[in-house]
């Protein structure tokens, strides 16, 4: 079954659980996910069913939006509600700080990711590596914040509505921010509202070539990609380099052109 949807993950569990449970709902082996989601946090998970699982390298998802709660005074090794050290009772912060801060820290800014994550090292991943007690020393690495809104602020909490690229770490957003204040904090909640055009609409089922951040082609010989042949430079309307989409009534194709040569990267996908 090729099936594309939005589903809500609930705090307190992986993405991968998640998944597992949704397999199991909908009967579906084949299944994936794009965006991982922490355990602490909820909201938003872009799911594919079938041959959708590989579209996901094609669909726009910028900005992800999210709502998140900074824990002002709290020093926690992973940066969320887990792995709290200490709690420093701090004073209360001016809202003209609050924003000044929150100005300064748009556009693209630079951040080392938190140990407690999934990138590799060697094969192994960072949070893998930090429960176990060693240190880990990740690469810096760049988000742009797009906007920043504050929603509220009861200290020591302040909640705020931020959108941010693929990719993004907020929880290193968190800790930017607290530096600033010259504290520590962590992120006591953590929900994702969207992810570019994907809301969460009790997984309904969606057109996956409403959202394809390809361009269409057209073959001359449709016949061609009914029969799964061979496509040559010359068959194609757009001679360019790129990924492209090739529609029919019942399925669709995504071919690629590279050095004057053209590969199927999924054929024949049927329109579910």
């Amino acid at each position: 079954m090729n099936r594309l949807f939005v589903a809500y993950k609930p705090s307190g569990m992986s993405s991968n659980a998640f998944l597992s449970k949704l397999k199991k709902k909908y009967k579906n082996k084949k299944a994936g996910f794009s965006g991982t989601l922490d355990p602490f946090a909820k909201g938003v998970l872009l799911i594919a069913f079938g041959q959708y699982t590989k579209l996901f390298r094609f669909l726009n998802k910028n900005p992800k939006v999210y709502k998140a709660t900074l824990w002002f005074g709290v020093h926690s090794l992973s940066l969320d509600n887990q792995n709290i050290k200490e709690i420093t009772h701090t004073h209360t912060f001016d809202k003209e700080k609050l924003e000044q801060i929150k100005n300064e820290l748009l556009e693209k800014i630079t951040y080392t990711p938190p140990a407690y994550c999934a990138k590799k090292i060697d094969g192994i991943r960072s949070y893998e590596l930090a429960k176990k007690g060693y240190e880990v020393n990740l690469k810096p690495c760049v988000m742009e914040v797009f906007y920043t809104k504050i929603l509220h602020y009861n200290h020591p909490f302040l909640t705020i509505e931020i959108a941010v690229s693929e990719g993004s770490y907020i929880r290193s957003y968190c800790e930017l921010f607290a530096r600033k204040l010259g504290i520590n904090a962590t992120l006591s909640s953590l929900e994702r509202l969207s992810e570019g055009k994907f809301f969460y609409e009790n997984e309904k089922s969606l057109n996956p070539l409403a959202f394809l951040n390809i361009k269409k082609n057209t073959i001359k010989c449709p016949q061609k990609l009914y029969n799964g042949q061979r496509i040559f430079l010359n068959d194609l309307e757009i001679q360019e380099e790129g990924s492209y989409i090739l529609e029919e009534k019942d399925f669709f194709s995504i071919i690629s052109i590279q050095n004057n040569q053209v590969q199927y990267y999924l054929n024949k996908v049927l329109k579910c």
